[in-house]
């Protein structure tokens, strides 16, 4: 990491206010989180669909990002509906908070430390949700180390107190690279691992680890008043047992201002 900062600072000191390709699209991640909280006035829509092939699970996501009196606070909410061969239902649903901790500068990376509160929406008993209300953080880092190329990592993990008596936890890591082909065309490469705990009815503990790499592009539509539309496909598959299934994901953004403090796109 001390590496891409140095090869950074010595490609971007002197033009840090140029307008470069990789800043025109960057907080629309897939999989990895990035550490760009919204704007000042600017709310975001974000709507996710991914369908495994050999199970057939499908999950729909709706996540909405508003900016707290200034980009230094965010707050966001994510709800899903998921759908097996047999059944479907809503899980649980997060409350999230984001502190912008630090601003992405020449030899400075982007950092926004996340909390949420994991609400137990879900139907536990029927595999939607946990049942028991969690607590999740996450630490993302972003920086920019070229023109074209923009590099992200995550760190985090989670906690599920007093399920059938015990206490589940859990952890995740992850990192990706985003290539910008044009100012509105993205190439991206996307990781993570989970490793989760689960338990039984009888109280029986079991772990897991689930790994998968995606490979993706985003296009950004950029419209008058500020409106911005990404929209993008990824292709994930597993790299471990716990995660052996490949299957398809679609993602679409709006992200428009809310109030006249927001700065304009074009």
């Amino acid at each position: 990491m001390i590496v891409l900062l140095v090869i950074c600072c010595s490609s971007l000191v002197g033009s840090a206010s140029a307008e470069v390709p990789a800043r025109a699209i960057q907080d629309n991640s897939f999989f990895v989180e990035e550490a760009y909280n919204q704007e000042p006035g600017v709310v975001q829509h974000i709507f996710s669909v991914t369908t495994l092939f050999s199970s057939g699970d499908t999950d729909v996501s709706l996540s909405q990002e508003w900016p707290l009196f200034g980009q230094r606070h965010q707050f966001s909410y994510s709800v899903v509906y998921g759908r097996t061969t047999e059944e479907e239902a809503f899980g649980d649903t997060r409350l999230n908070y984001r502190l912008q901790a630090l601003t992405e500068k020449d030899c400075v990376p982007a950092l926004a430390p996340r909390f949420t509160l994991v609400i137990p929406t879900g139907d536990s008993t029927r595999g939607f949700g946990h049942g028991r209300l969690g607590y999740e953080v996450n630490l993302p880092l972003s920086k920019v180390v070229s023109d074209r190329l923009t590099l992200h990592w995550n760190a985090g993990g989670s906690v599920f107190p007093a399920i059938n008596g015990r206490d589940l936890w859990n952890g995740n890591l992850g990192g990706s690279a985003i290539y910008a082909v044009t100012e509105n065309f993205n190439l991206m490469l996307e990781s993570v691992a989970d490793w989760e705990q689960d338990i039984d009815s009888q109280g029986k503990m079991s772990q897991s680890v689930k790994a998968l790499l995606s490979p993706g592009v985003r296009w950004a539509f950029n419209f008058p008043d500020a409106l911005q539309i990404v929209v993008g496909i990824g292709v994930p598959f597993g790299l471990t047992p716990a995660a052996s299934d490949w299957g398809i994901f679609f993602y679409l953004s709006f992200e428009h201002p809310f109030a006249r403090c927001a700065p304009s796109r074009l």
